[in-house]
Parts: C-alpha cells; structure tokens; sequence
C-alpha cells in the first residue's frame, strides 16, 4: 500500500510513495504523532534530481529490513528541499554545525519538538569505508533517545540556542564605498584557477553571480584582468562536458576541476543565470560564441523545461534507467554508425571523442581542443569544420531524442521561474526574439494568476493543477526581479506594478529593522525551531541579494525613497564581509555596484509599438548596461506617467520621438534620432 506521501504533488515525494518506509509530508499530522507517541522524528531531506538520493532510497528505504527499524523507532517525514527551504535551510545549518559538513540526502534526527540531536547525509545500508551503516545508526539512535533522554535534550537546546544566535547575528556596519568593489576583485584575483577558469577545485561549480560581477567590474573600471578572468572562464564552461553541447544547456557543477565530467542533472535556476551571464557577456565583448550558447540555453528550457500552461520546470535528473549519465555519453563507434566514417572523424576529432571514452568507458562530449588544431588534422578549412560539425550536432541530437530520457521534475517553483522570466525577458529585445518575448508573458500571466493569493500573497509551488504552500523571501525578490525586467521588455505597466506589489509585501511579511535585513519565512509562517535567515550566495542567490537589486530599480522608477533606503541599511551592514568573501556574496556585489553608480535612467516618449521609437529602443538593447532602467510611453499615456516617475513631465520635441538620459540623478538636454542617443549613452562608457 502507498504510503501518506501518495496525495503529494512533488515528483520527489511521489518516488517515494510506495516504499516500505511509513513516509508522512511535513505536517502536523506527522508531527503530533510523534508527540503523542513519544517518538523521535527521522527527517529526511533530498530533491528529484539528486543522484545519491536515488541510491539511498534504492539501498535502505526500499529496504524491507531497514524500513521495519525505521518505521519501529521513528515518524518518518520525507521532503522535498524545492518545496521547503526553510526546512531545508535550518536543517542544513544543524547538521552543518553537528558534522562539519552538509548535502543530500540529508538525514537529521529531530525530538518531537522539532529540535535537530543528530544528522548527516549518505548513510550506506551496511559498515562501509570507515562510514557505518543505516541500521546501525538508526538503533544506536532509538537507544540514544529512549536511555539517554537528558543528554540528548540538552545538546538538542545547546544547538539550536547557538543557530538562534547565528540566524540573528548583526555584523558591524561598514563604509560602503567603490573600495568594498575593488577589494572583493582583489580577493577572487587571488581565488582564479588561471589554468580552467572558475574559482577553487574540484567539484567546481559555475557561480555565475560572482562572474556577473567581474563584468560590472570591467565595465565600472576598464579592468581588463576582470574581463580576462571572466571571457577564459565562460570559454572553458562552454568548451567543457558540463554544457551540452547536443541540446543546450548546462549541468549543475562538474566533478573535477576542469569542467570535464559534469554531475549531470540539470536545474532551471543554474541555467537561467547562466544564459542571462552569456547574454550579457556578449552585449559586452561581441563574441558570438556567447550569444550562441545563450540562445541554446534558453531554447533548450523551452523545447524542454516548459508547461503547457506557461510554468517553466525545475529540473532534469542526472540517470536515465538507472545510470548517471547515460542519456548524454557516446561510444566512438556509434557515432562513425550514425554519421558515416568522413563527418563521424571530423566530429569525433572536434569532440575528442575516443576509443577508450573518458567517462566509465564512453566519451562526454567536450572541445578541449582549438578549432585551427582540428582543421589541421581533419585537413579542411575551420569554416568546413564548423559546417560539418553542426550538421552532425544536429543529426546527433535527433538520434539521442529517440533514447530514454532522464526523469524530469514538472513542479513549477515561483522563485526560480522569475530567475528564468528575467532571462528570457532580457534576451528578448537585446537578441530580436519575439518567441522569447512570449515566452516571458506567458508565464508571468500564469504565475500572476495561478501562484497568487488575495493581497498579492504568493504561493511557492505549482504541479497538476495544484498550488500550495505559502511564499519564501526568495519567491517575492527573485519574481518581483524578473517582473521589472518584463516591464522595460514590454512597457506593460500592469507588470511593474505586480513587482511593486510584491516588494510591497516583502517589506511586510519579511524585513527586520533590527537586524537589518529580511528573513527568509514571513510573520504569519508556521513556528519552526528556528526562524531561517540566508545571506550568502550560493547556487541561488539569497533572497536579501535580491531584494536590495529590486528595491533599487523600483526606488529608480517609482521615485520612492524608502525602498532605497531599506537596500541602503542590508548593503551598508554587509559591505566588510562581501569585500572579504565575494564567492558568498556575488549577487550582492552587484546590487551593490548598481547602488554606488546610481542607475543610468532613460526615458522614451514616444508609442513604443512604432517604428521610430523601437529604432530608439534597439539602441539601448543592444548595449551591455547593467545599472540602467528603461521606460516608454506615448505622449498621451497619462496612466503610464502616473506609476513610472521617469516619464513625468517629459514631452516629445517636435512632435518626435523623444529620449531622456539621465545620470547622477542629472538629465541631459533631450534627443530625438537613434544617432544621438547613442551617442549620450556611450559618453562616459570607459570600456
């Protein structure tokens, strides 16, 4: 018989419906249990996509043996980290200080009060490499708690009194200035893997916050180790197995230090970064290899990663039947089948593809190698090389669709959709892309009416027609960023206002004043042990980076004071640890950087669907402009005015289209032909 997680709508608590393990969802039902009981709670914590999950569940929780002591000694509660990030977030920082460590599967042993006294990660099903098995633990565990019940409250209290403290902590204010800029690129020069790109060793992971802002860097300063750093890293990313070179797209880190070997399973927040960092690289430098793998990668999410309702999906998992890697890997001779023995050798030798294979015997695709190496040896022109090349790319991709592909999580996630709405919103108008552009108001339309509550409360996540659980900080900051961004898109007022709405909210349910700062959960969320609080940066960017980058870019539309000021409070309190950290604070560093430059304005007067003024448009879209905001609106759109401060009172001269530049919060004499606009939003651009 299924189990209590058969009414859940996560593809990962449904894979796990049917084992033999009494699973509940997080809930009260599960938790009253263990109070009435007087059980202890195993928490365990994964996503649909993780591949060491799978070999946990395969190993022990489809294990009739284990899943009997489980179910003997414990109320088991298994959820989806996607869906939780509270519960993930506070877990992760017990078992962080408890162990030294954290990952997934994530398994914390909890008292029925919810307090962590135990935790780790990967439990093997039986002693294994100095690591010791599921069973053991879990009765050493029961032991623990029934016959050592003092011990075990007091290190449960001990722990969370020290993350209460930690999750409260306020950092000393420091003088936030364009120094905090320059000493975090100091310190990541010092952190640069000069020979692959990327900061650190193996698993490397992409961290495109902090390459964004080595690009704001160049363009602030001319810097050119900052662009060196970033174009050698880009280059290698896209050059290594970890970017699909078939169908677009990349995967979430790779295992070695070279990008060679990728953990294969692709997220939609790591590639909705990643295409909106190429976009922009290529606005900056003109390299067309840019713009090619952000186009592959926003057209892979929707070929792929897209609902018919307009939701865009979480992800793609590393196996396909029951094999990491599987779908992606070739044999040598398989490709010499398909595309014949002349195109098969120019590819192979593009790809490096080998005999010997450099993954467990078959081969990820990757190009190690340039491209004038490969016309030498395959003895044609480059240009016959590349012509051939994605001609086989393209025969390629089709033979691989026919393959089983890997399971993919069709849960919609209102956070990571606005990081993938700002992607394509962006990519729209700077690459021509009308496709795009619907694209991006399709799923704002969906989201705004399908993950919305009375009061513009949002909900966190969407699958079959269901939507449930109320909205983290990361949810309002991260949809609210992509809204202004389809706004300056569209010039639709309507989606400036929805993101206004949602900071509006955000200032509400989760800013502190005595911090300064925002919590993650809001004040009407349930009481956990403890009350989450993320500033640093990792694989998404903290719900607090993001804020501050969106109450700038409303404060510089909507004329509003206040909002700068609460980003002045958040940037301001953490300007000495971003300059001594920058890894952690990427996404930070930018808004910061947005804040000390004070934002480019321009303002369009003139309908924004005639020709005249998309000539003036183009002109803005195809410049690499980080810290500007862009409005238009017809000479007769009062409404527009209204809302968006920029364009009041600001007629057309001459009856023409007419743009506004300011900077320093200093207007120049308006313009009205493309020529001299162009011409104002080069001066002063040092790169």
């Amino acid at each position: 018989m299924p189990n209590k997680l058969a009414d859940e709508t996560s593809p990962y608590l449904l894979q796990h419906k049917d084992n033999p393990v009494e699973w509940y969802p997080w809930g009260e039902e599960a938790l009253s249990r263990s109070r009435e009981e007087d059980k202890p709670i195993l928490l365990s914590i994964g996503y649909s996509a993780c591949h060491w999950c799978h070999v946990m569940e395969r190993e022990s929780f489809e294990n009739h043996q284990i899943a009997e002591i489980m179910n003997r000694n414990f109320v088991n509660i298994k959820v989806d980290r996607e869906e939780r990030p509270d519960l993930d977030s506070i877990y992760m920082d017990a078992v962080q200080a408890m162990t030294g460590h954290g990952g997934w599967p994530m398994t914390v042993f909890l008292t029925p009060e919810g307090k962590p006294f135990y935790g780790g990660t990967y439990f093997p099903p039986e002693d294994r490499q100095g690591m010791p098995g599921f069973p053991k633990v879990l009765e050493a565990l029961a032991h623990a708690y029934n016959d050592q019940r003092d011990d075990v409250a007091k290190g449960a209290d001990d722990l969370q009194n020290h993350l209460a403290r930690m999750s409260n902590l306020q950092i000393p204010a420091g003088e936030l200035s364009t120094d905090t800029l320059d000493g975090a690129l100091k310190t990541l020069s010092t952190l640069f893997d000069v020979r692959h790109g990327g900061f650190g060793g193996a698993p490397k992971f992409p961290q495109p916050m902090t390459l964004e802002f080595l690009l704001r860097t160049y363009k602030r300063t001319n810097d050119l180790h900052a662009l060196d750093m970033l174009n050698h890293t880009l280059d290698e990313m896209s050059a290594g197995g970890i970017y699909d070179h078939l169908g677009g797209g990349f995967a979430r880190y790779a295992v070695d230090d070279r990008w060679l070997v990728p953990h294969f399973e692709k997220m939609l927040y790591d590639n909705a970064q990643l295409a909106r960092l190429y976009l922009e690289a290529w606005l900056a430098t003109d390299n067309p290899h840019y713009r090619t793998v952000a186009e592959e990668t926003l057209d892979y999410v929707r070929r792929d990663m897209t609902s018919p309702e307009g939701g865009f999906y979480s992800a793609e998992d590393a196996d396909s039947e029951g094999e990491e890697g599987k779908f992606y890997v070739w044999k040598r001779g398989e490709i010499l089948d398909i595309l014949g023995q002349e195109e098969g050798t120019v590819f192979n030798l593009y790809y490096h593809v080998t005999e010997a294979g450099n993954f467990e015997g078959a081969n990820i695709l990757s190009v190690p190698r340039p491209l004038d190496v490969i016309a030498t040896l395959s003895r044609r022109e480059p240009q016959e090389v590349l012509d051939s090349v994605n001609q086989s790319r393209k025969r390629l991709f089709e033979v691989r669709e026919q393959r089983v592909h890997p399971g993919k999580d069709t849960k919609v996630l209102t956070a990571w959709n606005g990081l993938m709405l700002r992607a394509f919103a962006e990519a729209a108008p700077a690459l021509g892309r009308e496709d795009y552009l619907a694209t991006a108001v399709a799923n704002a339309e969906f989201v705004t009416t399908s993950l919305r509550q009375d009061g513009g409360r949002l909900l966190r996540t969407y699958k079959d027609g269901r939507a449930k659980l109320n909205a983290y900080l990361e949810d309002y900051t991260f949809y609210a960023d992509g809204l202004i961004s389809l706004y300056e898109a569209t010039f639709d007022v309507r989606w400036l206002q929805e993101a206004r709405t949602l900071a509006d909210v955000m200032l509400e349910e989760f800013w502190d004043e005595s911090l300064p700062g925002f919590y993650d959960t809001g004040k009407g969320h349930e009481q956990l042990f403890n009350r989450p609080r993320s500033l640093y940066d990792n694989a998404l960017p903290s719900g607090n980076s993001v804020a501050c980058e969106v109450l700038l870019r409303l404060a510089a539309f909507t004329g509003v004071p206040e909002y700068e000021d609460v980003a002045a409070k958040v940037l301001e309190s953490m300007a000495p640890v971003m300059q001594e950290h920058p890894t952690s604070f990427g996404r930070l560093l930018c808004a910061a950087d947005f804040y000390l430059s004070t934002p480019l304005e321009v303002a369009l007067i003139g309908n924004p669907q005639e020709d005249d003024t998309k000539a003036m448009l183009a002109e803005v879209y195809k410049r690499y402009l980080p810290n500007r905001i862009l409005a238009s609106a017809s000479e007769a759109d009062n409404g527009a005015r209204e809302i968006v401060a920029i364009l009041r009172d600001r007629p057309q001269v001459g009856g023409r289209v007419t743009a506004y530049v300011c900077r320093n919060r200093v207007c120049e004499l308006p313009v009205t032909s493309p020529e001299e606009l162009a011409a104002k939003l080069d001066a002063g651009i040092t790169p």
